[in-house]
């Protein structure tokens, strides 16, 4: 895939490929990168495009300057105070969420800086998150007497309950080594060295069977909301389909053979 660039109608929001990796930056950095109406109609769309690219190997969700995303545009809710345009709202942040738990390939957070309410929630709903020795983390709008109601959604799914009720609660940051340390975020890289940490990450996605990767980001999801017994049993079938695949003969034959495998689905 040749590098490409956002078009001047989706400013707010930043489009490149390079090699099969796409990077989503969220560019209003004089907004702390809010979620506004704007901004999750950008996502929305490319999201959506990027469901349909085969090419795509994964996603990178980004940010410039000083945060990551502030969560909702505060000052765009408030100059709508009206119960069906909240409830619009929070449906259209809720189905890019699911879009990205959905969306084929996997998705890497690259969180600098602050990732508040709505932003917390972005990072939580992505497959995997690297971020800044810096950057901090909040579902914060209890302090403005607003429970953080969907963001707890995400939230919930990656910290054990009585942290995420902490988080909550309180309103408190945390730091990147606590989120860490709490599962909201895979890896911590030193600053300056986010850059290559997530490259690293990608480049390992990257080099192996895209049938792999699909089919076992469409399982693992599913396979979440399964009692135990019925989760086995699509594992088990979701993994003898797989194991048909012109790639996974390549993969065994090459281990066997101690060589490099060769896949057929890049």
């Amino acid at each position: 895939m040749s590098p490409t660039h956002a078009s001047p109608s989706n400013d707010c929001l930043m489009r490149t490929a390079q090699e099969g990796v796409v990077t989503l930056t969220l560019n209003q950095p004089e907004r702390f990168n809010a979620l506004s109406e704007a901004m999750l109609d950008a996502l929305q769309t490319a999201l959506d495009d990027i469901a349909q690219d085969d090419r795509v190997r994964c996603v990178v969700l980004a940010a410039n300057g000083k945060a990551f995303c502030a969560g909702h545009d505060l000052k765009q809710m408030r100059a709508n105070p009206d119960e069906a345009y909240y409830q619009a709202l929070f449906a259209r942040c809720g189905q890019v969420m699911q879009s990205i738990v959905h969306c084929p390939v996997p998705v890497i957070a690259k969180v600098q800086g602050i990732a508040t309410a709505a932003g917390c929630q972005l990072v939580a709903s992505c497959d995997l998150a690297v971020a800044a020795s810096s950057a901090r983390f909040a579902v914060s709008g209890i302090n403005v007497g607003l429970f953080c109601s969907t963001p707890a959604v995400a939230l919930s799914r990656n910290v054990p309950r009585k942290r995420a009720m902490e988080m909550l609660l309180t309103g408190d940051f945390i730091s990147a080594d606590t989120a860490a340390e709490w599962g909201l975020i895979n890896r911590v890289a030193e600053e300056g060295e986010l850059d290559s940490a997530v490259a690293s990450l990608t480049a390992s996605i990257g080099g192996k069977s895209a049938v792999a990767v699909r089919t076992g980001k469409a399982m693992f999801a599913r396979q979440l909301a399964m009692p135990l017994e019925e989760a086995y049993a699509f594992a088990g079938d979701t993994m003898a389909c797989n194991m048909l695949a012109e790639d996974v003969a390549e993969g065994i034959d090459a281990f066997i053979e101690k060589r490099a495998p060769r896949w057929q689905h890049r």
